[in-house]
């Protein structure tokens, strides 16, 4: 169905069809925001109706691809809960519209180069339910270089940890409706670490837990792997985080450094990978 020029909607619930939870088996909200991902959305969107958890529906913000993403779209119109297409400011901004649209009791986000491994979101699910007052529950995510090397990113939450800097990995983490109720929305000024900043602002009253298990597979590169996210990061570990200045300046500098060897350190990690590779055979 079209909206106005710039419009697109579709999904399932555009035919009258709305998943619903219970308190035993919550209905679990899946937020991707895509713009131009042709190429892989459709892996994106196989990884999470592949999951073996019943009650999962998948949100879709299309930012006005041109690359033929939204024709995807289309063909999987009535597997997907529901999907727009038009113009944002960003992908916070899509997210911000997708929380409108999300019925479910627990919302994750995932991008569209990653997938959701098979048994993800039971896993979480069930981890939910072992521990009522959880508002925040993380995982383990797989980061795949172009180059083949591979690592594993994510860690236990915890005040003094997460003030300094990302711990916890963001992809398919599972955040509970009542926290965005408590905190509001993401802010837009950051255009790099929102999901970071939003964190920031629970402070170490954020009810968190961890789940060591890898849910996520994920494409390494992008915006957050940039100079210009450790400068946002900074900002809001101080305005936010409530972080001392000088610190914040410390610790930026130190990890502009890291940022200087990042290509080093993933050049030993090929070869180390590649010798791996080659004592197996």
């Amino acid at each position: 169905m079209k909206n106005d020029s710039t419009t697109e909607c579709g999904g399932r619930r555009l035919k009258g069809t709305f998943a619903t939870g219970s308190v035993d088996q919550p209905l679990v909200t899946v937020v991707t925001a895509v713009y131009n991902g042709k190429t892989n959305i459709a892996g994106c969107l196989e990884s999470v109706l592949a999951q073996d958890y019943p009650l999962v529906e998948h949100i879709l913000l299309d930012a006005g691809s041109k690359d033929g993403t939204v024709d995807v779209l289309r063909e999987y119109d009535d597997r997907i809960a529901f999907w727009r297409s038009e113009p944002d400011t960003g992908i916070y901004d899509a997210w911000n519209k997708a929380l409108e649209e999300a019925r479910g009791e627990w919302i994750c986000f995932l991008g569209v180069d990653d997938h959701l491994l098979p048994g993800a979101v039971s896993a979480y699910m069930a981890m939910a339910l072992k521990n009522p007052q959880a508002e925040y529950i993380s995982s383990r995510v797989k980061v795949v270089d172009p180059s083949g090397y591979r690592r594993t990113i994510g860690g236990p939450w915890s005040w003094r940890r997460f003030s300094k800097r990302m711990c916890t990995a963001h992809p398919g983490s599972m955040h509970r409706r009542e926290l965005y109720n408590r905190l509001g929305t993401y802010d837009t000024s950051y255009r790099i670490v929102a999901d970071y900043e939003f964190l920031l602002r629970a402070r170490w009253q954020l009810n968190a837990v961890y789940m060591p298990t890898v849910t996520v597979i994920m494409q390494d590169g992008g915006v957050s792997c940039t100079r210009q996210a450790l400068e946002e990061q900074a900002r809001a570990k101080r305005v936010t985080g409530g972080r001392s200045k000088l610190l914040t300046a410390m610790e930026l500098k130190i990890a502009n450094l890291k940022f200087s060897l990042r290509p080093l350190r993933y050049a030993w990690g090929r070869l180390l990978a590649r010798s791996s590779d080659s004592g197996t055979h």
